[in-house]
């Protein structure tokens, strides 16, 4: 079991993760047409982001997604963190730590201050998982509107 950056190679098996993900949210559908095209943005674009893999053999067992900005109120690069998703395979079985835990040290490593991310509010298993490792819930509050 290896993590690394993903490649443009990987996006089909990368599809089928999203997949797996946007069946399980309320905002979201699967469309294989905008997962490409998003993935195909991150990987290709070094600025806007990195997309970690955990490859077993020729097989990619879960993903997250580090997209970068900046905050004003640091003056410094942060990171994003989406579609954190373990294989139904690979779940229970740590990978979701390790991959998180590597998704942390590689952002710190590309000059982020700070990580956030966003999970549903019902998903208790998920912000426990978050808090091990030092997260925290923010006091800001995600608002959405479509602009497609």
């Amino acid at each position: 079991m290896k993590i690394e950056v993903a490649v443009r190679s990987d996006i089909p098996l990368l599809c089928d993760l999203l997949t797996s993900l946007f069946t399980q949210e309320a905002e979201f559908q699967p469309d294989l047409d905008a997962q490409i095209r998003g993935l195909t943005s991150v990987i290709e674009n070094d600025d806007m982001g990195d997309i970690l893999v955990v490859r077993d053999n020729n097989n990619i067992i879960a993903m997250v997604n580090i997209l970068y900005t900046v905050s004003t109120a640091l003056g410094a690069r942060v990171g994003i963190l989406e579609d954190m998703v373990v294989s139904s395979a690979g779940r229970g079985s740590g990978i979701g730590s390790k991959l998180l835990e590597s998704a942390l040290e590689f952002a710190k490593d590309k000059g982020c201050q700070r990580i956030t991310l966003l999970t549903d509010h019902d998903n208790e298993g998920a912000h426990r998982s978050y808090q091990k490792p030092g997260f925290s819930r923010a006091s800001m509050v995600a608002f959405r509107q479509s602009l497609g």
